[in-house]
């Protein structure tokens, strides 16, 4: 099968991933084998092409928000069926008995194992999961605009939770990339007024097209306190702003797996029991219950396609915050998927 492979890190104006044939993977118990027809391509991958996240498997096929469906089945396999199309995100499969498993916090389990980082993703033609970490995908969603749900959705639909945002409150975006984008539509479902400090004008614009009550750039204050933000951005260089942004009692939420150092931070910042929070990959039941409520508002993605052979433009892109809303990898426009 063809697949963008990265050998080593780098930064992505080497254009360091190469598309080349590689021998397509074998179900194994309890896995599905997915023939993939888009991914997603997002920050986190960024992070693991660029050694930002140190490498944990070389070499790798980056790639975690796959959209495909399922050509065979491992031995063990009963929740799918051949056939079935699926989404298979970032979580690809936890030890189920540690402690954090067993108290319900499987993002945080010891020996998780993360889709394109630690076992090969969906930058290639096909892909295996664990049969318990697929998500079959609402049918409201084509292939290209299911992709960005399953981490910039997920992540932003944590991140919101995470923030304890209650409707009638102001919530404060920092960035605005793929997973704001999928986020303030959440947000404004649930009558939460939005305001977003980002440094791209075309952001700015989306923000406002999406319900924004305000946009500013990156640093800028919003006119009225916030009860809660959430920094989207991988710029620890925010979080006093966002700091100072908040009420009495905020909470700051940062929802990035990988941030640039954090300056030091006065404690005047965090009087008044104001809170900040990281939020860490996520659970199966935060990505359950985000595609259904993305289902029920509908939501609306706005996606560019690269072929899957142009997956290095795509993250340049992506760096340079040239795309608007989230790029996306289309393996069958390549012609080569049998």
């Amino acid at each position: 099968m063809k697949a963008c492979v990265l050998d080593l890190p780098a930064p992505v104006e080497t254009n360091p991933l190469r598309f080349r044939e590689v021998p397509r993977p074998q179900p194994g118990s309890d896995q599905v084998l997915v023939r993939v027809h888009v991914c997603g391509a997002c920050r986190t991958d960024l992070h693991v092409v660029e050694g930002e996240l140190p490498p944990r498997k070389s070499p790798v096929i980056p790639g975690h928000q796959v959209v495909g469906v399922i050509e065979a089945l491992g031995a063990g396999v009963t929740r799918f069926k051949t056939g079935t199309r699926v989404g298979v995100a970032w979580l690809q499969s936890t030890d189920r008995t540690c402690e954090y498993c067993r108290a319900g916090r499987e993002n945080l389990c010891d020996n998780a194992n993360f889709t394109g980082y630690t076992v090969d993703g969906g930058y290639a033609e096909y892909i295996t999961a664990d049969e318990q970490f697929v998500y079959e995908l609402p049918e409201t969603f084509a292939d290209e605009h299911a992709a960005p749900l399953l981490c910039a959705g997920i992540i932003g639909f944590r991140s919101l939770r995470l923030s304890g945002i209650r409707p009638g409150e102001r919530l404060g975006f920092y960035g605005f990339g793929a997973a704001a984008h999928l986020a303030i539509q959440v947000a404004r479902h649930w009558n939460v007024e939005v305001y977003v400090s980002t440094r791209d004008e075309r952001h700015r614009v989306l923000a406002l097209e999406l319900g924004a009550r305000w946009v500013g750039a990156t640093l800028d204050r919003p006119p009225l306190g916030l009860d809660a933000a959430i920094v989207f951005a991988p710029a620890g260089e925010i979080v006093p702003a966002a700091l100072q942004a908040l009420k009495k009692g905020g909470r700051l939420t940062l929802a990035g797996i990988h941030m640039s150092p954090t300056p030091p931070l006065e404690y005047a910042l965090l009087y008044h029991e104001r809170v900040v929070r990281s939020v860490a990959n996520n659970t199966r039941k935060d990505g359950e219950q985000f595609l259904q409520v993305a289902a029920e508002i509908p939501i609306k993605t706005q996606v560019e396609r690269f072929p899957l052979a142009e997956a290095n433009r795509a993250l340049n892109a992506l760096k340079n915050d040239a795309i608007r809303g989230a790029a996306v990898l289309d393996v069958q426009s390549e012609g080569i998927a049998s």
